[in-house]
């Protein structure tokens, strides 16, 4: 390299200077989305995909000062999930000590006083802003790509002020589906005619917009990398999830939202998000821009766990929801007149918009991101101590006798109030309130106090699939220990290895809520009138759903006890095996035993299943030969589960294939199919998914031995089903299979020969209408009955059984219900309920599962539960020379009820 000496005068040296000095301010010019991807960000008829934003990201960050850009992990399809962390230069240098400080504050644990407010004022505001979680809903990641921009480039007093006390972390929630949403819509070259609509498959490789569900469990990589960049590694004090669509007639709803809230959340939860939506739509009406509505204004609320924003709440995070109008196509704001007239929900009402632009979405979102950043800019003192001062509320109340405000125990004061009236001749003078002897009755009742620990013993049935309830609650940022030796507490005796959760700590909430009940509250559009559903689920307690076995401790306690380092999952002790000539056993209570026969039978080792109890094991449990001895040391012994060696070959056993399964999927990907399609990858069964052409074409016995519909597919009773669906000339050739519905004069009629010829056919939840269509003996069993001696379904103001946990009772003397115990929680969502006919008996059907009494609820709200009792959730049915399978709830709830998996595996085989 030849290198030149310059021999420059003062002159010379001035202008060398100012070239440096103007190479530098050129060299940190942040290009524009516009220069980058072709397009700006808003631009109708056009929308970006992942490989051009992370080429933008990547770009801008090698550029600024101001930006980081870290992976997080990679997504199911093995794309890298990044987050750009964007502060001042100057915080940059310091910003393990700043992270450090965040989680400090967050967790509280040996802090004091003194020291919390001297790091509230060293620290900076941590806020997190994320978009394209749901990649159909564009504003998102093109707001963010926007933002990025514009908080990297400007300079002015606002955005200087936001840098120098603000650490914010953007991140891109779903690479995947923006990969596959943007080249969906840009593949037509006439941008006119481009649509987001008609994806062929789900924009998350399993469960499309149910990414949103999963965030208390993490079950998805990319929700485990979300979740340990909010629990773990950085606890923001603010999180603000971009989504849509707004209600009709407004531009977008946001903070503070209806009612109601957890009762588990500390009050400045709930005030926090007051405080920053109060700075979201004051800015909004001081730029003049209209249409913000909150509160009953929509239908959002903060009571749900398992949202990216709504498991904020449970760790003291102050989550942010906004839905906004508005997509790469033109569209209108309606006239809804009702939405006119300023009120409480809507302050700055929108009129009747005839076109509503990309852009104005985009500037929206702008708006509002700023609005937050400014709000944390003016206010890091404030925000770091809150959360301080929310964990160490927590602290206290899981350190001291606590009840926490559920409806029912109001509900228990006024019932024991009214019952000692009755006794009372004059009756009782409530103006003053009811006596306070009757809120001590509740309120200071030792045995209905809030738990202070829970313990999972370690010799439960299915202790490894206890350990994935662990890990759900460590990756979610828990404090977990874990007993050293064995021990005792109030007089029960715990072996080594049991897990210990303590809710002295400042995450407490998200603890009472996966182990204890969700009491949603009674609640109607007016009293008498019909119910008003809530967002989401009303109960979902995973520990239930999980079937964890758990002792709920009342009083403080202690003991040999580690604990482990936050974050890090936990394994099960590798089993020990011992060589057998008479082969082996491996109990039917386990959900991973159905992993490791899989395993086995793959590799050509014969597996049977014992049809009696033997040697401790239930019926249904597995045996496996002496030849299977080395797959099961080389791969059954990660479970952890007790593989005994059995004394001989059981009496009866049955050596069992696995089926040809198929599992029904739809053009556009059915959600609960991709939940069942993950979990059956897990478990190592194999299978085809099936479309309704492949059943409409019939001969479905020469493919398939068992097909599985999970809550859908199954036309509506008095329906014929089979809409036509995309036009498939618009669809690339290898969707075309996919496209159609199944029909009742063309798809049933072969589900039916299918199950006369020797096919199984499973259906679940909705799905379990498919009774009604084979005509069989069985009617619905939540009706009532007319003056004229008819039948009518029960209006919800009689009965309403929203999303909740609730409690079937099984028969577990048939091999449908192998593994299982007497009773299981189930998630029940206004599922179907059947009554068997006087035939029904004679035809061969057999009850699986029912509701024995009048409450069944254990966790959210079933308002009129009594007319459950008696009512069958499951029942076989022989068709032919086949059968028909029907669980009425959903037992593989979003991957998260365990407890009833094997109500399915048990169908798999032949």
């Amino acid at each position: 390299m030849i290198r030149q000496k310059l021999n420059l005068r003062p002159w010379g040296l001035l202008l060398f200077g100012l070239l440096i000095s103007s190479m530098q301010v050129m060299g940190q010019k942040i290009p524009t989305p516009e220069e980058h991807f072709g397009f700006g960000m808003g631009q109708d008829y056009h929308i970006s995909n992942y490989t051009q934003t992370e080429a933008y990201f990547k770009k801008v960050a090698g550029i600024s000062d101001r930006a980081e850009l870290v992976s997080i992990g990679k997504t199911e399809e093995g794309r890298e999930q990044w987050m750009m962390i964007v502060t001042s230069p100057e915080n940059h240098k310091n910003l393990q000590r700043f992270k450090d400080i965040s989680v400090k504050m967050a967790r509280v644990e040996e802090l004091t006083e003194q020291e919390a407010r001297e790091l509230a004022e060293e620290g900076k505001a941590l806020v997190w802003i994320d978009g394209g979680l749901h990649s159909t809903e564009t504003v998102g990641i093109h707001q963010l790509t926007e933002t990025i921009y514009q908080i990297l480039s400007r300079d002015d007093k606002e955005n200087q002020r936001i840098l120098n006390n603000v650490i914010t972390l953007f991140v891109h929630a779903n690479p995947d589906g923006h990969e596959k949403i943007g080249n969906w819509y840009m593949r037509n070259p006439e941008p006119e005619k481009r649509s987001l609509s008609g994806l062929p498959v789900l924009y998350q490789k399993y469960i499309g917009h149910d990414n949103n569900r999963d965030f208390y469990i993490q079950n998805m990589k990319e929700s485990t990398n979300l979740g340990y960049q909010l629990f773990v590694e950085w606890i923001p004090q603010v999180m603000y999830n971009h989504h849509q669509r707004g209600p009709a007639g407004s531009v977008l709803a946001g903070p503070p939202y209806r009612d109601p809230f957890n009762y588990v959340f500390d009050p400045m939860m709930v005030t926090g998000i007051d405080a920053v939506g109060a700075a979201m739509y004051n800015r909004l009406n001081a730029e003049n821009k209209p249409g913000f509505t909150r509160m009953n204004g929509s239908t959002f609320s903060t009571w749900y766990n398992g949202g990216l924003r709504t498991t904020t709440h449970y760790h003291n995070i102050i989550g942010i929801l906004t839905e906004i109008v508005g997509g790469p196509n033109p569209e209108s704001i309606p006239l809804v007149p009702d939405r006119l007239v300023p009120n409480a929900n809507t302050p700055f009402p929108v009129t009747p918009q005839e076109t509503w632009k990309f852009q104005q979405s985009i500037d929206y979102s702008v708006s509002l991101n700023y609005a937050v950043l400014d709000y944390a800019a003016r206010n890091k003192d404030h925000l770091l101590y809150n959360i301080y001062s929310m964990g160490k509320g927590s602290i206290q109340r899981g350190s001291e006798d606590y009840w926490t405000p559920f409806p029912k125990k109001v509900e228990a004061i006024k019932t024991a109030y009214a019952d000692s009236q009755k006794d009372n001749a004059r009756g009782g003078n409530s103006r003053w309130g009811i006596p306070s002897v009757f809120y001590d009755s509740v309120y200071r009742a030792p045995e209905k106090r809030d738990p202070r620990g829970f313990i999972i013993p370690s010799d439960q049935e299915d202790f490894a699939t206890a350990i994935k309830f662990v890990n759900a609650l460590i990756k979610t940022g828990i404090r977990i220990e874990k007993a050293s030796a064995d021990f005792t507490v109030n007089g029960n005796r715990y072996p080594k290895g049991s897990y210990v959760v303590k809710t002295d700590q400042a995450f407490r909430p998200h603890i009472i809520d996966m182990f204890e009940p969700q009491d949603y509250p009674n609640d109607f559009q007016y009293p008498g009138g019909p119910p008003i559903r809530p967002y989401d689920a009303a109960g979902w307690t995973l520990a239930y759903q999980m079937n964890v076995t758990f002792d709920r401790v009342l009083e403080g306690f202690d003991g040999p006890f580690e604990t482990l380092a936050y974050g890090e999952l936990e394994s099960p002790a590798p089993a020990s095996l011992k060589e057998s000539k008479s082969g082996y056993l491996i109990s039917s209570v386990h959900n991973d035993a159905f992993a490791i026969a899989n395993e086995l039978l793959k590799k050509n080792i014969k597996v049977g299943r014992t049809t009696e109890a033997t040697a401790g094991m239930p019926a249904g449990s597995f045996y496996v030969p002496a030849n299977g001895y080395k797959v099961l040391v080389d791969y059954g012994k990660q479970f952890g589960i007790n593989i005994s060696e059995a004394k001989s070959e059981p009496k009866g056993v049955q050596y069992i294939k696995p089926s040809r399964v198929a599992l029904y999927d739809n053009y556009g990907g059915s959600m609960p199919s991709g939940w069942v399609r993950w979990i059956l990858e897990q478990y190592n069964f194999d299978f085809q998914l099936i479309f309704p052409k492949e059943i409409d074409n019939g001969n479905l016995n020469a493919k398939y031995d068992a097909i599985l519909f999970i809550s859908g597919g199954i036309p509506s009773v008095g329906s014929s089903g089979g809409s036509r669906g995309p036009d498939e000339s618009n669809i690339p050739a290898e969707y075309r299979h996919m496209v159609g519905s199944l029909s009742t004069d063309k798809s049933i009629p072969q589900l039916r020969r299918f199950m006369e010829n020797g096919g199984k056919v499973v259906g679940v939840g909705s799905a379990s209408i498919l009774a009604y269509h084979m005509e069989l003996p069985v009617k619905n069993a939540l009706v009532e009955i007319q003056r004229d001696g008819s039948e009518r379904p029960l209006a919800g103001e009689k009965y309403y059984v929203p999303g909740s946990v609730l409690q079937t009772r099984m028969n577990t003397n048939l091999g449908a219900t192998y593994g299982m115990n007497d009773y299981a929680y189930v998630l029940f969502n206004n599922n179907p309920v059947f009554k068997f006919k006087p035939e029904a008996k004679l035809q061969g059907l057999e009850v699986l599962s029912w509701f024995d009494t009048q409450t069944p609820l254990r966790s959210g709200w079933a308002w009129g539960e009594a007319y459950l009792e008696d009512g069958i959730t499951g029942f076989s049915a022989p068709i032919g020379k086949g059968s028909l399978i029907v669980y009425t709830p959903e037992i593989t709830y979003r991957a998260q009820s365990h407890g009833t998996f094997k109500l399915l595996f048990n169908q798999l085989y032949k």
